[in-house]
């Protein structure tokens, strides 16, 4: 079963292909002159597009092909290298220069998954009857496109991270003059206001004791983007105890989710000469026509008889309904059933019993003896 489809899948590798350094396949420099051959980077970047998607294990989605030791050695390379980082901004770029980034609106939410191994991201959950748990803070455009994410433990408070949350607008480069910032209730603080005006923007937030419906506004884009990032089983429920590992599997989430949202859009904003057409579901060829003699013989004329299907066939059918002559209904009365007295005899001598009488005998006036 393949972690994500094949048209998803290789755009991304081709893009982060082309962000690896050239590696000779066998090491120069081993004093024997010969090394084992070095696993290739693809089939190790599907094993981590897995271990992200499935939330499995390195000991288990290692094989033949790959050891778990070399998953994480090259993980942990090509987090040194800055290879995941840069994957998501380019995807960024691309999806803002073909569709468009909507930063006129943005929103900001905190989500608390589970952190079962502990680490640096991780705290007491008050949702989770104390364990440890990892809360983000997460920003997307009014699309629900993720811009940036700050990572914290469950215990934390959404209002403190929404700062560095918003610092993160000066790595998009040039911002529209207005921008609205959607908040939940539990941004509704005396900080919260003074610290959106101070960047000069203009905040759109919920109010504590209103039901969510009635103000929901646009904050509903985020919580999208939290269950696209909750649909990556390892982002649900990290294991991973180093910040810097768990911000290489969310920047390549986020790079998936963009790159998914970018083909979708651009199918309809877009059209070019190689464009295959949208893939519909056939509609069913209706079954071959069948003779009256095949008909009857399977059983299955379910034709009402007309006066054209008669031996004629020279007279068209009737428009009404022939009149017809009113059925008699004969009422049929059963005999009345023979009474037997228990202690009748049959013709063989026994006794037959069993047999109650249709009415109740007399009952007479005993006789006393004089």
């Amino acid at each position: 079963m393949p972690a994500i489809p094949a048209w998803l899948i290789e755009p991304l590798w081709v893009q982060f292909a082309a962000l690896l350094p050239e590696r000779p396949m066998y090491q120069p420099a081993h004093p024997l002159g010969c090394h084992r051959r070095r696993v290739d980077d693809r089939i190790v970047f599907d094993k981590l597009v897995q271990v992200l998607r499935f939330g499995c294990s390195y000991e288990v989605i290692a094989d033949a092909t790959c050891s778990a030791t070399t998953i994480r050695g090259r993980r942990v390379e090509w987090i040194r290298l800055g290879v995941f980082a840069q994957l998501k901004q380019i995807a960024v770029d691309a999806y803002d220069r073909l569709v468009g980034l909507v930063l006129n609106d943005i929103a900001v939410d905190g989500c608390i998954t589970k952190a079962p191994g502990g680490g640096d991201c991780a705290g007491r959950s008050p949702v989770d009857r104390g364990k440890q748990g990892m809360k983000r803070s997460t920003m997307v455009d009014g699309y629900g496109i993720p811009l940036g994410r700050v990572l914290a433990g469950a215990n934390r408070h959404d209002s403190p991270l929404l700062a560095p949350t918003l610092d993160q607008l000066h790595d998009l480069g040039p911002l529209p003059q207005s921008i609205t910032v959607h908040l939940d209730a539990e941004y509704d603080s005396a900080a919260t206001r003074p610290l959106l005006a101070e960047r000069g923007l203009t905040g759109a937030i919920a109010c504590k004791g209103d039901k969510a419906p009635i103000q929901a506004g646009q904050r509903w884009h985020v919580e999208r983007t939290n269950s696209w990032h909750n649909a990556f089983n390892r982002l649900q429920r990290c294991y991973e105890r180093t910040e810097k590992v768990i911000d290489a599997y969310f920047d390549l989430a986020d790079a998936i989710i963009t790159v998914c949202s970018l083909t979708r859009r651009a199918w309809i904003l877009y059209r070019w000469d190689t464009r295959s057409a949208r893939p519909r579901p056939a509609a069913a060829a209706p079954p071959p026509p069948q003779s009256a003699a095949a008909r009857c013989r399977s059983g299955r004329d379910s034709t009402p008889r007309t006066a054209s299907r008669d031996r004629g066939g020279a007279h068209p059918p009737e428009t009404t309904p022939p009149a017809t002559a009113p059925t008699r209904h004969r009422t049929t009365t059963r005999p009345p059933a023979r009474t037997t007295h228990p202690h009748e005899r049959s013709g063989n001598g026994e006794t037959r019993a069993g047999t109650r009488p249709a009415t109740r005998p007399h009952r007479s006036t005993p006789h006393h003896a004089h």
